[in-house]
């Protein structure tokens, strides 16, 4: 088992010293109780659940918590589990969707269904959700209803992108919508979740849970952008996996409106899966080049700045600074 250490995004320090401890020790206390929540009686599905726990990750979610617990009591006993609580729900996310993506890496390092099989990777989510819930039972019925309807949303957002857009629906309206629903309605909950267990004013929790939904939209925008844009992976996956697989991020979609003819070579590699190595370097490039880059970028800043808009009305101190630095730390990653 690797050593246990505070894991948050890379480069993100926080400026006011007392703040920044105070969030290291809790993402340690964070980790500790990760870990714990994953063991099982049975040996081989503690491994298949700390697979990737042991992988890492940005823990942007548990640090979300940590952050809008600050707007009341951040010592108060429920931020901690409830921050463990929504990464035990976005890890189980991620072994569901590297089946469904068939995807060989994750973090990294070989996915779950890659190492094991498909069977094997659903139902160690599961297991996952389980433990989660197990956590949120003693969080109180309103915590676990934020997570039912946080679950739902998860779900419905999966399912939407896979049917993809309604007939004369908005293929780019369509993609945000999901992004929402499947990134957004999660790290909303963290913030929901770490002011209301710290005891913050209900306005407070308001505000942290609407900003967390946008701070969460941004994020995934910027997580699309890096994959098509880094020459190295800033997110355990090669770059331009996206494009591999023939998943229309905002980029692409953007890409897709053009009429242009000499956008046609293009369209036409990013019309599905790109499976010849050549193809993929040629449309990666033809891609970054394009102007579609800086309207997905744009639109990335636009939610951090809709973000950045809701910090108004909570006191103004080292945590609201930290929240405003968030906003810029989540698309300055995009170049």
């Amino acid at each position: 088992m690797p050593s246990l250490t505070s894991s948050r995004p890379e480069g993100l320090r926080l400026p006011d010293p007392q703040l920044d401890a105070r969030v290291s020790a809790g993402l340690l206390a964070v980790e500790e109780l990760l870990r714990a929540s994953v063991v099982s009686e049975y040996p081989f599905v503690t491994t298949a659940a700390r697979h990737l726990v042991d992988a890492g990750g940005k823990r942007f979610r548990p640090l979300l918590a940590l952050l809008a617990a600050e707007f009341g009591d951040p010592q108060a006993p429920g931020v901690v589990p409830s921050a463990v609580v929504v990464e035990l729900t976005h890890l189980a996310t991620l072994y569901h969707d590297d089946v469904m993506d068939e995807a060989p890496l994750r973090r990294g390092a070989a996915s779950a269904n890659a190492r094991w099989d498909n069977t094997v990777a659903i139902l160690t989510g599961d297991f996952l959700f389980a433990r989660a819930s197990d956590l949120l039972a003693d969080l109180g019925p309103a915590a676990v209803r934020i997570q039912a309807r946080t679950f739902e949303r998860l779900c419905t957002g999966q399912i939407r992108e896979t049917v993809g857009p309604a007939d004369g629906e908005d293929p780019i309206a369509h993609h945000v919508e999901v992004l929402a629903d499947k990134t957004g309605s999660l790290i909303a909950t963290a913030g929901r979740f770490g002011a209301m267990m710290a005891g913050a004013p209900p306005e407070a929790v308001e505000t942290l849970a609407s900003f967390g939904e946008r701070i969460g939209v941004a994020f995934q925008l910027a997580d699309d952008l890096v994959d098509i844009t880094s020459e190295r992976s800033q997110s355990g996956k090669t770059p331009g996996t996206d494009l591999r697989e023939g998943v229309a991020t905002l980029a692409v979609l953007h890409a897709r409106t053009s009429t242009e003819p000499a956008d046609a070579r293009l369209l036409e590699l990013t019309a599905g899966p790109i499976h010849d190595d050549a193809a993929h370097a040629e449309a990666l490039a033809l891609l970054r080049a394009h102007p579609a880059i800086g309207l997905a970028r744009a639109e990335a800043h636009r939610w951090a700045d809709d973000a950045r808009a809701l910090l108004g009305s909570l006191p103004a101190g080292p945590a609201r600074d930290a929240l405003e630095l968030l906003c810029d730390y989540v698309v300055d990653r995009t170049g």
